[in-house]
């Protein structure tokens, strides 16, 4: 089976959707589809990283047995534009915008997210929509298995604002955290962030442990006690680790499923990118308090079995 995965990244848009299409790709790969990503050479991209993982970037369509498509500027329009060029859509979203495929994707967590489609999508369209549909990278899935009591004794901290990082929240938390003497920190930026070194020096004249573009944070977020993060992907991801944190808002797509979790008691909502600032963070710091947050994060992400999508898209397309 031939499937063509239509996503992008850049400094604008983050690393997101093509980190969690790359966790498809390679699941689809392990049985047997010959697996190719569509990706615009936008400044900040990760064609050479996706290609490194084994996959092959195009730049134009092609005919192929399923399109996935993980897009925020690609719509309904886009998708039926598509529709001679495969057998099958399916769509990655998070923001409940309308769409024609055969198999919608949606693993957020917001009020009414069981319902949010039934007017969006075709009335044949499979819905996958909640924490039970969540992309968990293999190594999420075994660190989920080394769960640990956690207290509100903070030593270990992992700070980790997502690929791109495009509000410079990273820079701001160093600002605030030169007022404490945490036993070990991690701190985490992706290829497409700009000033990756600017924060790989301040990393070292502190003696912060510096993670660029790794496949190892599973265990940096099993191993911390505490982490300061953003909303969207990530912070799912933390949850399913059972790993207490707070999400501070850097994008639109993450402000109901952000607000939304801090009601459920799974993270702690800092608010909006341009309201945080390094005194936000120093408060935050001074007070950090876990308490249910880890216990909840691990209920709300139970599921019957890993990436249960994955049986889904396979019965699609078969």
């Amino acid at each position: 089976m031939k499937v063509i995965i239509r996503a992008d990244a850049s400094f604008q848009i983050g690393s997101g959707h093509v980190m969690r299409c790359l966790t498809i790709a390679k699941k689809l790969r392990d049985y047997g589809c010959h697996v190719q990503f569509w990706m615009e050479p936008l400044e900040g991209n990760l064609i050479d990283f996706v290609k490194a993982e084994g996959f092959p970037n195009l730049t134009e369509r092609q005919q192929a047995d399923l399109y996935i498509i993980d897009h925020y500027q690609l719509g309904k329009e886009w998708e039926q534009s598509i529709r001679s060029f495969t057998k099958k859509i399916v769509v990655i979203d998070d923001l409940a915008r309308e769409h024609d495929c055969d198999l919608v994707l949606d693993q957020n967590v917001v009020p009414n997210y069981k319902t949010r489609y039934d007017e969006l999508v075709p009335a044949t369209c499979v819905k996958l929509l909640g924490p039970q549909y969540l992309m968990m990278r293999d190594e999420f899935v075994e660190a989920r298995k080394k769960i640990r009591t956690r207290n509100d004794n903070i030593e270990r901290l992992l700070i980790f604002m997502g690929g791109t990082d495009p509000t410079n929240e990273t820079m701001k938390i160093l600002q605030a955290l030169q007022f404490f003497n945490f036993s070990h920190v991690d701190v985490g930026v992706g290829n497409g962030n700009p000033i990756k070194q600017q924060i790989e020096m301040i990393c070292q004249e502190r003696g912060y442990h510096y993670h660029c573009q790794i496949n190892y944070m599973a265990e940096l977020m099993q191993q911390a006690d505490f982490a300061i993060g953003a909303g969207g992907a990530t912070m799912w991801e933390r949850c399913y680790v059972g790993l207490p944190s707070s999400a501070t808002i850097v994008a639109d797509n993450q402000i109901s499923t952000t607000v939304f979790a801090h009601a459920l008691g799974v993270v702690k909502n800092l608010g909006w990118h341009e309201q945080v600032t390094a005194e936000t963070y120093k408060k935050l710091l001074s007070n950090l308090q876990i308490g249910e947050m880890s216990r909840k994060g691990l209920e709300l992400t139970a599921t019957k079995q890993p990436n249960m999508w994955l049986q889904e898209i396979l019965e699609l397309i078969k």
